[in-house]
């Protein structure tokens, strides 16, 4: 054990939901949850390769920290944990936001502070399933990636940019990740440094950033820096199912695009991946079945 971190939430605080949206399927390498419910993340930090614990002490968050990149994760810990978020920025302005923000106090928008560990599972989801995605993010790690400092077994860290690059074509192929996803990572890695310093930008620079990259448009930009830089308004476009979800929750009607629902969230503008986060968690964004399930493909945006 390299150190000890405790973090004090200044008011409710949902460790579970908030770190949930790191995890990337239920067989993810770097991410387990243990039988005390404590949190372990195995990350590449600039200072190198750790793994930090997380759970609830009392009132306070307490972690854990492993490997050389221990230091840093414990310096970014608060960050990490949504202590950088501002919910008090948000005023809901419909009565289904309204309820699901009185329901769900402890919200906070995580920031990792590193953009390549979301960017390359957020390739791996474009145009294909969720459970494609997450076999091909297992199966890289597993391969590729290299054993987590500390003392949990199991746990991968994902490979650097350069193992990343040395990646033979068959691998890729036995992972079921096509040419076009593997082409856009491997162009990423090529210039990871400049796109690590999206973390540091605001959302309309760090979005440009990362789109000068082929293959990287404003669907996997938004699901990368919702969690890198935790940014409220980074509002998903291009997905096949948000659009619909949002103006069923919001209207009950079913054909809402990405138009019609950048519409209904214009009030929210500043906090609408905030609003979209809300509306998912009513319980009201689930539309009722009456035609058959669609194909295994997604088809969503890059």
């Amino acid at each position: 054990m390299v150190g000890r971190r405790v973090w004090v939430p200044s008011c409710a605080y949902d460790l579970a939901r908030n770190l949930g949206v790191l995890q990337r399927g239920p067989g993810d390498p770097a991410f387990r949850v243990d039988a005390e419910g404590a949190f372990w993340r195995a990350s590449r930090t600039p200072a190198g390769p750790g793994t930090v614990r997380i759970a609830r002490d009392g009132k306070g968050v307490e972690a854990h920290a492993w490997g050389p990149g221990a230091e840093w994760l414990l310096d970014h810990l608060p960050a990490l944990l949504g202590d950088d978020d501002d919910p008090s920025a948000f005023t809901p302005r419909h009565r289904l936001v309204h309820e699901a923000h009185r329901r769900n106090p402890g919200l906070r928008l995580i920031r990792t502070g590193l953009v390549l560990e979301s960017l390359i599972p957020s390739i791996l989801e474009q145009k294909v399933t969720s459970d494609e995605a997450y076999r091909a993010w297992r199966l890289l790690l597993q391969r590729h990636g290299e054993p987590a400092p500390g003392p949990m077994e199991g746990l991968r860290v994902m490979p650097d940019p350069r193992t990343w690059a040395l990646i033979p074509s068959w691998e890729w192929h036995r992972a079921g990740v096509d040419g076009k996803r593997s082409a856009t990572i491997l162009r990423a890695v090529r210039v990871a440094r400049r796109l690590e310093e999206a973390a540091a930008m605001d959302l309309d620079a760090a979005s440009q950033r990362l789109q000068l990259v082929p293959g990287i448009g404003p669907w996997t930009a938004a699901e990368t820096l919702q969690r890198s830089n935790g940014t409220p308004d980074a509002i998903t476009v291009g997905d096949l199912h948000l659009p619909r979800m949002v103006g069923y929750a919001l209207t009950g009607e079913r054909g809402t695009d990405d138009a019609a629902m950048l519409e209904l969230l214009a009030p929210y503008a500043g906090q609408r991946h905030r609003a979209a986060r809300l509306i998912l968690l009513s319980g009201r964004a689930a539309m009722p079945r009456r035609a058959p399930r669609f194909s295994v493909r997604d088809f969503r945006a890059m």
